[in-house]
């Protein structure tokens, strides 16, 4: 697939937003503009032309980062996939154009920034073992039976039949 990409750089216009999606997924949405300045021969001064501004959409672990680390006003260098949005509102069609983040830094040409690796953990369950280092049987606590009463599986439909204490 030939997906159109694209750099910008600019300046943080917003302080990025972070929120999490229905399915879980960490996005952060923030702004860019940018200024495009040439040289005016005539005048001989620098003129600025007409200013861009662009949303940006960072995913997952880079969605925090972003959140942690950018703020309102700072040089920045965005690589991103070219997006359109389409949408129909009021009968009337609706477009928007942003860019999803493949990548986001700091303008080291325009100042200095420092760089921390982040180690997340996501949380890999651990069982709970018993005295011998086997997964403990929690199987009672969910099954509602007696303290005293032991259950067997039919494996044909999956119900669970109590056995007949053997008292």
């Amino acid at each position: 697939m030939n997906e159109p990409m694209m750099t910008i750089c600019g300046n943080v216009v917003d302080t990025p937003n972070l929120n999490k999606t229905k399915s879980g997924h960490l996005v952060a949405n923030f702004r860019v503009a940018s200024t495009p300045r040439r040289f005016d021969r005539e005048k001989g001064t620098w003129v600025d032309g007409d200013t861009v501004y662009i949303t940006v959409t960072a995913w997952r672990a880079m969605a925090e980062n972003v959140a942690q680390s950018l703020q309102k006003g700072q040089p920045v260098i965005v690589y991103a996939r070219f997006c359109q949005r389409d949408w129909i509102k009021d009968e009337r069609r609706q477009t928007r154009h942003e860019l999803e983040a493949i990548a986001v830094g700091h303008d080291l040409s325009r100042g200095t920034a420092s760089f921390e690796r982040v180690n997340r953990s996501y949380g890999v369950p651990t069982p709970d073992l018993d005295e011998n280092g086997i997964p403990a049987d929690h199987t009672a606590d969910y099954l509602d039976l007696d303290d005293d009463s032991a259950a067997e599986v039919d494996l044909d439909t999956g119900e669970i039949r109590e056995l007949a204490s053997a008292s």
